[in-house]
């Protein structure tokens, strides 16, 4: 019996051709493992919440992920300019460089890309119960990738903001609170954030490449 063939995306960015029996787990080796072509959308971070028709990556190899890699070793083992989407929830306060993640996750992703992140909100007792959490955020933190904050010269990667949302547990008195907690974050973080405490953050970029990076 024939098998048919299908185009993979090798960590170089080239194309190769293999059996439709391929397995979809790969090494998390530069330029020994090959991806799906048709898997356009990057999950980082996927633990237990793996997203079928996307490249899973994870660092602990018993939850199953496509590619088992520690994000906090750069470059990562994936090809420049591949992704559409890149979901990254739960992850980013875990890593070591806020910085370097963010310009990884660009270089990865296409002109135009989604990016939808999920981080806790600096007031969650979440945020410091956790021993691995490095990072805490505000509803302005990415602001340096977007160009709207002062200090956004630490990168020259570049997002453009869609949305960002303050998200509280569901309580009817949190309704109101989120309501305007959304409409003034500024008032609401430096006066009511420890009164009133948020759960989780949550960010929708698009990447902006004005050159071929």
């Amino acid at each position: 019996m024939s098998q048919s063939t299908s185009s993979l995306v090798t960590a170089s960015g080239s194309l190769a051709p293999v059996s439709s029996e391929t397995p979809v787990t790969t090494m998390a080796v530069p330029g020994n493992f090959t991806i799906p072509a048709g898997r356009r959308k990057l999950c980082l971070g996927s633990g237990r919440k793996k997203i079928e028709d996307a490249v899973n990556v994870d660092l602990v190899s018993s939850t199953g992920p496509d590619i088992c890699h520690d994000l906090n070793r750069t470059p990562w083992p994936l090809p420049d300019n591949w992704f559409d989407e890149c979901d990254a929830h739960d992850v980013i306060e875990h890593l070591d460089n806020i910085v370097t993640t963010m310009e990884e996750i660009h270089r990865v992703c296409r002109n135009g890309a989604l990016i939808r992140i999920s981080v806790p909100h600096f007031s969650c007792a979440n945020a410091f119960t956790d021993p691995t959490h490095r990072h805490y955020f505000s509803f302005f933190s990415l602001n340096y990738f977007t160009g709207e904050h002062e200090f956004s010269f630490y990168s020259d990667r570049h997002f453009k903001r869609r949305s960002n949302q303050i998200i509280f547990a569901p309580t009817l008195m949190n309704k109101l609170i989120h309501r305007w907690a959304n409409r003034s974050p500024g008032e609401y973080e430096r006066r009511w954030a420890w009164m009133f405490p948020a759960w989780f953050l949550y960010f929708e970029l698009e990447v902006v490449k004005n050159d071929a990076r």
